[in-house]
């Protein structure tokens, strides 16, 4: 038997998974149900997978399929023989972002360029338009963004006290810092203790886009 919230999550996966062919997100499923944490919904998975009525599909994050229905669930009655599982596209497919070239963490360099594409999971995106820029520099360690690695950036011309941007300078060099005002002057700082702030006149500075996610290849 099943209870109330349990036939509730999974006639909403069953449904998401007729319509999109995509299992929901934990939020999707946590918001669906009221619940107040994802810890519920994580629950109520194990609960169904215990029960085999659905199935995680390995090395896929939050990718689901529905194994079967009980009775009465669905509008029809459950078959004796449990029935084919539909398989869903993975939640974690890669979608390719441009990558803009290579940006400064320290002292800024060459304006943003080059159009490569780099592929990125797409469950590390939020809402928004993206790009991807590879570091140079290591003047943002201490933020855990090392040299080499490959920063994921949501394209937005406004920040807020404290965020990490791509910031353009005189419209010819771009660098990576937590923005700050300081007085009618912009402060750009490094998260490095042996790095200097960068401090600006408002008129200098573009922003182009703040930190959304980061990528590490490991050689």
């Amino acid at each position: 038997m099943l209870t109330a919230k349990q036939r509730e999550l999974l006639t909403y996966i069953d449904q998401r998974l007729k319509t999109s062919g995509v299992s929901p997100s934990f939020d999707e499923m946590r918001e669906a149900l009221d619940l107040k944490s994802k810890s519920g919904v994580h629950r109520l998975i194990s609960a169904l997978e215990e029960r085999q009525f659905i199935r995680r599909l390995p090395n896929r994050a939050r990718a689901l399929e529905v194994v079967r229905l009980p009775d009465g669930l669905g509008g029809a009655p459950a078959a004796p023989a449990a029935p084919q599982p539909r398989l869903v596209v993975p939640a974690n497919d890669t979608i390719d972002l441009p990558l803009a070239g290579r940006i400064a963490a320290g002292t800024p360099i060459e304006a943003l360029q080059g159009q490569d594409s780099f592929p990125v999971p797409a469950a590390l995106l939020g809402p928004g338009e993206h790009y991807a820029l590879e570091v140079s520099g290591d003047s943002m360690v201490d933020e855990g963004i090392l040299d080499g690695d490959y920063v994921l950036i949501r394209k937005t011309n406004v920040a807020r006290e404290g965020e990490i941007v791509v910031a353009l300078i005189d419209h010819a060099e771009a660098t990576l810092k937590t923005f700050r005002r300081e007085g009618s002057m912009i402060r750009l700082d490094p998260a490095n203790r042996t790095h200097e702030p960068q401090r600006y006149e408002p008129a200098r500075v573009e922003i182009q886009g703040k930190l959304a996610g980061l990528i590490r290849r490991y050689h």
